[in-house]
């Protein structure tokens, strides 16, 4: 079967692919399997992967072709893995490009706050989370960590349409309880009402009878310090160290974010979330961008990650969040959009700020200082190193099977057509080696290059 454009809901379990799969499993390194066959289990998982110099190439070809069950990919397509976006305000994608001129405390309160309150609506809710999965597949976003809002009903229905949908995700009820920073329309109305809720959410994520490959998961989601008083706070990191859930929240984002928590605790938001038990193997942190290196230090003694949202720093972050210093320390990090701080659900444009804002980083951007003192030495990463992020090093920090080619994974991936002439891939010129087809994806694809997002053996 010769593959062009699989439909949705197109089933791949049981197949074998023949093609040329890019992935990062290590940090900073590209692994091409050029010709390589992997064979997709009846659950989803990658049975077997036959690299072309195995000896076993040709046999298992010639078997895969002869069952009717091998599908071969075409000149110029290329098998990735799926994109993970570690950070989504599912809520706030009908704002998507709005005010991104105001402080963030202006931003929540004026723009985000009612929008979010809004999703008391069903219908208003249904129609904008379908929109936003659906959109999140066309990008070639495969596993997505989401915040909903403050209504138990609502993200009840974000779950759920997640599993009809197909996408392999993550769901939490925002927890904001805090009537001296929460505004009166828009909170959870007790510590114990968050708490409450979000147990009641992830009992209903664990039984709902369209997951039972616990393709979406609960999520306990303290929105940030900010918004939560400590008997909330509390009460979600014992219900963490209860049900062993995930949890995701902000940490340390901004100026104004970093400065409230010392002046509330004295000390800073990485400390203070593990203090209240928050801080765990399953703890994605937003954001991040003014952490110290005992910050890492902890981060990585807890096995936490960082969810680095490059283009929504940009907007709201007020600094650039030290990376490479990051995972010089070992510290799991991935990639987020940050929808909508973030203008773009794609991860592709992720990518490329994220290499971009290290650049900046380390030569600087005031061209007033000498370039001896205008940066951060040593900062930069290369695009090798944002594509692990965007596909192994966020499924390392959800601890999920996911984001490479390897036995046991769940076999998810995006087909990329470099030759689509609708896209904005240009291989041009003479014969590129595969590692420089790779970098062109990533710099210079779009939307139209990817033609088949799959997830668990399956088109979505």
């Amino acid at each position: 079967m010769h593959f062009r454009k699989a439909g949705q809901g197109m089933d791949f379990r049981g197949r074998t692919i023949s093609g040329t799969f890019f992935h990062a499993p290590h940090c900073g390194e590209i692994e091409t399997l050029a010709n390589a066959l992997v064979t997709i289990g009846d659950d989803g998982r990658i049975s077997q992967v036959v690299r072309s110099d195995d000896a076993g190439h040709g046999a298992a070809l010639d078997k895969a072709r002869a069952s009717g069950r091998l599908i071969e990919m075409p000149q110029g397509s290329y098998v990735l893995p799926g994109f993970i976006d570690l950070h989504i305000h599912a809520p706030q994608y009908p704002q998507l490009g709005v005010a991104l001129d105001v402080p963030l405390e202006i931003w929540l309160h004026k723009y985000t706050f009612p929008l979010e309150a809004r999703y008391a609506d069903l219908d208003f809710a249904r129609q904008s989370y379908s929109c936003l999965i659906d959109d999140l597949a066309a990008n070639g976003t495969t596993t997505a960590l989401m915040f909903a809002t403050v209504h138990l009903d609502a993200t009840k229905l974000l779950a759920g349409l997640a599993i009809a949908k197909g996408l392999r995700a993550l769901v939490g009820k925002v927890v904001m309880d805090d009537p001296d920073a929460c505004p009166e329309y828009y909170r959870d109305y007790s510590a114990e009402q968050g708490v409450a809720e979000t147990r009641a959410l992830i009992d209903y994520i664990h039984a709902h009878p369209g997951n039972a490959e616990q393709r979406v998961l609960p999520v306990i989601t303290p929105r940030f310090i900010p918004s939560c008083t400590d008997a909330a706070l509390k009460g979600l990191g014992d219900l963490a160290h209860e049900t062993r859930a995930h949890v995701q929240t902000h940490c340390s984002e901004s100026d104004w974010e970093h400065g409230f928590v010392w002046q509330r605790y004295g000390k800073t938001d990485a400390e203070s979330l593990d203090s209240f038990g928050l801080l765990g193997r399953r703890t994605v942190l937003a954001h991040s961008n003014f952490i110290s290196a005992g910050d890492m230090d902890l981060l990585k003694a807890r096995g936490s990650g960082v969810a680095h949202c490059p283009l929504s720093n940009a907007y709201f972050s007020n600094a650039v969040f030290p990376l490479r210093a990051a995972l010089e320390k070992g510290v799991h990090v991935g990639l987020g959009t940050d929808i909508s701080g973030g203008p773009s659900a794609s991860i592709l444009d992720t990518m490329r700020m994220c290499v971009a804002s290290s650049r900046m980083l380390e030569d600087g951007v005031d061209a007033a200082h000498a370039p001896a003192g205008r940066g951060t030495p040593q900062s930069r990463v290369d695009w090798q190193t944002a594509f692990h992020l965007a596909t192994a090093g966020g499924a390392k920090a959800l601890d999920l099977a996911t984001g490479s080619f390897a036995v046991g994974q769940h076999f998810d991936a995006i087909v990329i057509d470099t030759a689509r002439p609708e896209g904005t891939i240009r291989l041009l010129g003479d014969a590129l080696e595969p590692e420089d087809i790779l970098a062109r994806i990533v710099y210079t694809a779009s939307k139209p290059n990817i033609v088949t997002t799959i997830v668990g053996g399956t088109a979505i």
